[in-house]
């Protein structure tokens, strides 16, 4: 059945299917499997969080740790990223700042050793992190059995990362059994963090890099 209402273009009837390219690519990621994140990389925590619903960066002012701050349902946490330790827990934020929506900058104040600032949130209710690093680290969210999402960390420029899994990308996470809210690296290159509706995962690496991107709110197609 084809729309002609007035004010929208006539649509066809089916959406085309997949080309050939698109397939092959299709295939090539639903057969990569889970891996571990490759040297320097190292996984740091998973850590069980119910009702998350979006993470943010800070720096710690002491030890320049990257620090992870998560929103949910329960209130608001603070973690090493270096150590995975909670740092900070607050389960009654004051009103205005529960959650990132009711900032228009999408943050939240900051708690703990990082009490008095903002932290921008990226999750369920919009919002970017760092996609990529300046040392040539991309990561990259894919959904080609969509609603599950994958992550995918690379160093060969991204999809359609044509070079055998395990040598240049990597699968390191798999968003099977929850809803994908976030994923990205800290300002400082540092760290890696994938959030879901029920935890958060983290890696981390010793380097000086800066990120090259803020922005992930566009996904590859898959």
């Amino acid at each position: 059945m084809t729309d002609h209402s007035p004010g929208f273009p006539a649509t066809p009837a089916h959406e085309p299917g997949l080309s050939a390219y698109q397939r092959a690519l299709r295939e090539r990621l639903l057969a990569a499997p889970v891996v571990a994140a490759p040297e320097p990389w190292r996984a740091v925590a998973l850590v069980p969080v119910g009702g998350l619903l979006g993470i943010g960066f800070a720096s710690h002012p002491g030890s320049g740790h990257d620090l992870v701050m998560v929103v949910s349902h329960d209130g608001h946490g603070l973690f090493d990223a270096v150590t995975g330790e909670k740092i900070a827990r607050d389960r009654d934020p004051g009103p205005g700042g529960s959650t990132p929506d009711e900032a228009a900058d999408l943050s939240c104040p900051g708690l703990g050793p990082v009490a008095g600032s903002r932290v921008h949130i990226a999750g369920l209710f919009g919002g970017g992190l760092h996609t990529g690093t300046r040392d040539g680290w991309e990561l990259e969210v894919v959904a080609p059995a969509w609603p599950n999402d994958r992550v995918l960390l690379s160093r060969d420029g991204g999809l359609p990362h044509a070079g055998p899994h395990g040598e240049k990308w990597w699968h390191i996470f798999h968003s099977d059994c929850s809803t994908f809210r976030a994923a990205g690296f800290s300002p400082s290159g540092r760290t890696v963090a994938v959030a879901t509706s029920s935890g958060l995962s983290l890696w981390t690496r010793q380097s000086t890099s800066t990120p090259k991107s803020r922005s992930s709110s566009s996904r590859p197609p898959a």
